[in-house]
């Protein structure tokens, strides 16, 4: 009978001797964290957007890391940031009316989960959005520009009223010259009309002839 081959014999025994002193702590965080959920897009604008997310409860989450490509382009934006409990992220410096591709990824002590699913948006045009804009909705910019128009007319309203002010003020004036200067003209008149009159008789009646 032939004897037993011990180095086939401690290959064979040798993982399950590695699977025994392995224990959960010394898996790869990869496989433990879980990848973010539910991950929309919210605030959507010409050039920024909003990316919300949640995670399963229980995960050891300090931070979030967050991959923007646009679409059928290589090039790729990067955000990371650690030490916060917060589910979202402002994306800014976005192209108007193009197409992009956001990822997810919750980060722990132990590394990062896996990518979460694939989130495709595009931004509007610059006109889609003021057409769409509410009636009542106003933006900071469209109120400086109201005050604006407010505090240009208010200056035209008060330079018309000032030059009905000095129209007025020289009608009165001059008013006031022509009315100093009518007793004189009536005095006037009343000397020339009298120089023009047929004297009176120096005894003051009339001769009758003698018959």
């Amino acid at each position: 009978m032939a004897k037993p081959d011990l180095s086939s014999a401690a290959v064979l025994l040798l993982p399950l001797l590695l699977g025994s002193f392995l224990s959960p702590s010394s898996v790869n965080a990869d496989a433990v964290l879980s990848a973010p959920l539910n991950v929309t897009i919210r605030e959507l604008e010409v050039n920024s957007a909003v990316v919300t997310w949640e995670i399963l409860e229980g995960d050891p989450v300090i931070g979030f890391a967050i991959t923007q490509q646009k679409k059928d382009v290589r090039m790729l934006r990067f955000i990371q940031e650690v030490n916060t409990t917060t589910r979202s992220c402002a994306l800014w410096d976005l192209d108007e009316d193009t197409e992009y591709i956001v990822h997810v990824q919750s980060i722990s002590m132990g590394g990062s989960s896996p990518l979460s699913q694939p989130v495709l948006f595009r931004t509007p045009k610059e006109s889609e959005k003021m057409a769409s804009k509410s009636p009542d909705e106003v933006t900071m910019e469209e109120v400086g520009q109201a005050a604006q128009l407010r505090a240009g007319e208010l200056i035209i309203i008060v330079v018309v009223l000032v030059m009905w002010a000095g129209v007025i003020a020289l009608f009165c004036r001059q008013y006031d010259i022509i009315k100093d200067n009518e007793p004189n003209n009536n005095k006037d008149k009343a000397k020339n009309s009298s120089e023009c009159s047929t004297p009176e008789h120096p005894q003051g009646g009339l001769l009758r002839s003698n018959v």
